[in-house]
């Protein structure tokens, strides 16, 4: 797979770009204002104003415990606050499901006067008016990893494009199965917008001519609960005694579908892929449960999306399409509409690699 990052600058204009600019942050021309296409990013951007010291930067993952993926991300925007020079506090809910709580994590921080929240959205609609009232507040908003609508942040920082997600996602089954039989879908919550988005992309290239012998027969959601994901995974082999693969685009369902198909008679005959970590998942590709899955470092979505949330704060920029912003050894990227930063290409993980990785 290739890993040329199209969002991002060759190194030999980073360093004149850096040399000429000397900021954290940069953008082109400001004088245009794409305000309403993208009310949040209104205003603008000082792209050679000073990096702000002492800001407090809360991070509401969408669990805070037992999930080894938002750990990463926190431990990534934890480090990259604090080599900014500002203060990094976190702020999550127990429960991937505990919409009520992650609004009241982002009311506090609003309350205790945060500079900058970041959150991966539970639910996008749910959470928007708390998010509304924070950046009326004049506290600036990221998303990552699971964004709410434009209206509610200025910048959200996708870990790769859905699109090119679901369809790899698609194409690594598919080509474990020999393109024919059945398979389902092994999803996170109904609300959540990554999820239905990757879902809605795999649908589609599922209609491609190259997939017609294999059929979608459901889509099942364990709600990133471990025991009702391992649920979910027993209810699917019993209503789908034919089943040939599952796709498990989530951390707890993929690891909870892997436990089960590992110590079931399905281990071998059924293929599972999806979005894993290396260190939830070693033991099953070495015991031959899982072939390969995908995913991409959290820890640098965490840092990108903590640089995001301290050059918004520090006014380098606003979220206006076109503006730059610089990750610490990754060059430069681009701000694109609806003030969507995307992070990367997605890695493959399988027995030849999985052992060159620690998270």
């Amino acid at each position: 797979m290739s890993t040329t990052n199209p969002h991002r600058w060759a190194p030999a204009l980073v360093t004149v770009l850096s040399l000429a600019l000397g900021c954290t942050a940069c953008a082109g021309d400001d004088a245009a204002d794409d305000s309403a296409a993208n009310p949040t990013a209104a205003g603008r951007a000082h792209p050679g104003a000073p990096t702000k010291k002492g800001l407090v930067v809360g991070f509401v993952p969408k669990q805070a415990q037992g999930n080894l993926y938002f750990s990463a991300a926190g431990r990534g925007g934890e480090q990259a606050v604090t080599r900014l020079g500002s203060d990094y506090k976190e702020s999550g809910t127990d429960s991937s499901t505990d919409t009520a709580g992650q609004i009241a994590r982002v009311e506090e921080l609003t309350e205790q006067g945060a500079d900058a929240v970041v959150v991966s959205a539970q639910d996008p609609q749910a959470l928007c008016p708390a998010l509304k009232e924070a950046m009326e507040q004049g506290v600036k908003v990221v998303t990552y990893d699971s964004d709410t609508s434009p209206e509610c942040r200025h910048v959200f920082v996708a870990p790769v494009s859905p699109e090119e997600l679901a369809y790899t996602q698609v194409q690594v089954l598919a080509q474990q199965i020999d393109y024919a039989g059945d398979i389902a879908i092994l999803s996170a919550a109904q609300s959540a917008t990554n999820q239905n988005s990757w879902i809605s992309f795999m649908r589609e290239e599922l209609k491609d001519p190259r997939y017609r012998d294999m059929k979608l027969v459901e889509v099942a959601y364990g709600d990133d609960d471990h025991q009702k994901s391992l649920q979910k995974t027993r209810d699917l082999l019993r209503a789908h005694p034919g089943l040939k693969g599952i796709i498990s685009p989530t951390t707890v369902g993929i690891r909870a579908a892997a436990e089960y198909l590992s110590g079931s008679e399905f281990k071998g005959k059924v293929r599972l892929t999806g979005l894993g970590t290396p260190n939830d998942l070693r033991e099953y590709v070495e015991d031959g449960t899982v072939e390969a899955f995908e995913l991409w470092d959290p820890a640098r979505l965490g840092d990108l999306a903590a640089r995001a949330a301290v050059a918004l704060a520090s006014g380098q920029i606003t979220g206006r399409e076109g503006q730059l912003l610089q990750g610490e050894k990754d060059g430069w990227w681009t701000v694109k509409k609806d003030g969507v930063i995307t992070l990367d290409q997605p890695t493959l993980f399988n027995a030849e690699n999985i052992d060159d990785y620690d998270f």
